[in-house]
């Protein structure tokens, strides 16, 4: 199922390359890729994802849009 998301804008925003955000955030470039195309993960990764963007884990609705 697809989730809207903005990790590609915020990602692109704060000048990171996939693979510098996949880095920091411990997964791989190939699943940065698949998150931005609107590709549904796991809570654990979209975790690693929030933390690495500088984000709180309370404002995942910044970045993971419409996910329940």
């Amino acid at each position: 199922m697809a989730v809207g998301n903005t990790v590609k804008k915020i990602r692109e925003e704060q000048l990171l390359s996939k693979a510098e955000l996949a880095r920091k955030a411990g997964v791989s470039p190939l699943t940065i890729d698949r998150i931005e195309k609107g590709k549904d993960c796991r809570m654990e990764t979209k975790r690693k994802i929030i933390l690495a963007l500088g984000y709180k884990l309370t404002e995942k609705d910044k970045i993971f849009v419409n996910d329940r």
